[in-house]
């Protein structure tokens, strides 16, 4: 289990980390950034099960053999490199690294990177975000060094397809691959597709016409998971045949923020004949309904899907969606009704409209007040109290408040239990059940 470990590489106030100013702005190699920030004077050696430190043991002779403590997980980003340096030393102290994280630097030679990459063996896990990539040139022979390489992240690099195309052409194991916020708009074909990758993150980007994701299809024809978010995409284009044929693989996808605007769209989704996680929110499609009809509408359109925006999709939310689908569409023309819900008819049947029973706390009822001889059908707020009430009822029967005994009868069970005397003031009218129809009888009280 690889153990992160996140050391700063700018200098705390009074602490100074390297000579010169012009150096820091000229870049530094990698070696002086490790040698300097693994030192035992900023990260002493530590024993104990977890903690992901390894002392490697350095050639014969080396400098730096006996005071490098460097953990298998490096993360070197924001430290101004822009070198690989003596790549014996990369060699003698990285032998154990297999994740390197060098995001944010100033690396913009792909020799460089080379240099350092070709002296950690076991490297699985390489991050380059950030760094100032976009003219540089990738040739062949040097990408061949990144081969031992699963999981790349390119990142705000900026690199062009025909870089993309050269490490997957030289990577014969790469799983995950991360080209975020890059500013592509279109996606170069290659001729040689690469089977090996399972994942691929390309959120923020111009991708805008389903044309163009297509093309991933071909290029990688194993993806299992596909993650488009922020890319404003109009609509999925492509018939059943295609994209069965293109994403045979597919377990997951991220539309999120994309531009989708019909179900259309959402129902093409089933054509994927592996696809189980779905992430699609913030969409125009979707701006009109509430929460509940988003999830459920969508819930009902994808039968496979088990996984809908994180959240698990348990069979009785399935079934309690295909019923709410088809009440939905009730009072929808024939020609309108979507091929789903005729789909959910054959399962369920034509279900009638559930009853509409409001469940909130009444307001108001409208009760027939009892004085002596006098009746008056009154409309009493139930939020009141009872002594809000005598003073409502005032007006109606000539008698101050504190001259009035109420009593209220249940017009459904008076001839049981008989008035029931409403003797505390401060108790609300609502606790008593009031309804239209129900009496208050006022009786003077006695002098």
């Amino acid at each position: 289990m690889s153990v992160w470990l996140f050391c700063r590489c700018g200098p705390a106030d009074g602490e100074v980390l390297w000579d010169g100013a012009m150096e820091q702005a000229e870049g530094r190699t990698f070696m002086q950034v490790i040698s300097e920030k693994y030192s035992p004077e900023n990260f002493p050696y530590r024993r104990g099960p977890g903690m992901g430190v390894v002392v490697p043991a350095g050639p014969q002779g080396s400098p730096m053999k006996d005071r490098l403590n460097l953990p298998s997980v490096l993360v070197l980003n924001g430290c101004g490199i822009s070198s690989a340096g003596d790549e014996s030393e990369i060699a003698a102290f990285c032998a154990h690294v297999v994740e390197l994280d060098l995001s944010d630097n100033k690396l913009q030679d792909w020799q460089e990177i080379s240099k350092i990459v070709s002296n950690i063996p076991h490297l699985d896990f390489l991050n380059l975000s950030s760094n100032p990539l976009s003219e540089a040139v990738l040739e062949r022979s040097c990408a061949e060094t990144f081969s031992r390489v699963r999981r790349l992240v390119l990142n705000n690099t900026r690199v062009s397809w025909d870089t993309v195309h050269t490490f997957t052409g030289e990577i014969p194991e790469l799983e995950q691959l991360f080209l975020c916020l890059n500013e592509y708009d279109t996606v170069s074909p290659s001729t040689a597709p690469c089977p090996s990758l399972r994942l691929l993150h390309i959120t923020d980007n111009n991708l805008q016409d389903w044309s163009e994701v297509r093309k991933f299809g071909v290029l990688f024809p194993g993806l299992e998971s596909l993650i488009l978010a922020n890319n404003n995409l109009a609509s999925i284009e492509d018939s059943g045949d295609t994209l069965r044929r293109l994403f045979p693989s597919l377990r997951s996808i991220n539309l999120h923020n994309s531009g989708l605007s019909t179900w259309e769209d959402i129902e093409k989704l089933n054509f994927f004949p592996k696809l189980e996680d779905v992430r699609v929110q913030g969409i125009p499609l979707l701006q009109t309904y509430t929460n509940t009809e988003r999830r459920s509408l969508i819930v009902a359109h994808l039968p496979s899907v088990s996984m809908l925006n994180g959240s698990v999709v348990t069979d009785g939310e399935r079934e309690d969606a295909e019923r709410f689908f088809i009440r939905y569409h009730l009072d929808y023309p024939e020609e309108e009704l979507p091929y789903r819900y005729h789909c959910l008819v054959t399962k369920y049947g034509k279900l009638a409209p559930l009853a509409d029973i409001d469940l909130r706390p009444r307001c108001y009822a409208k009760v027939e007040v009892h004085c002596e001889d006098k009746v008056e059908l009154v409309s009493i707020r139930l939020d009141q109290t009872v002594a809000e009430l005598k003073k409502q009822l005032r007006t109606v029967v000539q008698l101050p408040t504190n001259n009035m005994r109420l009593y209220y009868i249940d017009k459904e069970v008076a001839c049981v239990f008989g008035p029931e005397e409403m003797k505390y003031s401060t108790r609300a009218l609502h606790s008593y059940s009031i309804r239209d129809g129900d009496e208050i009888l006022v009786v003077p009280k006695s002098k």
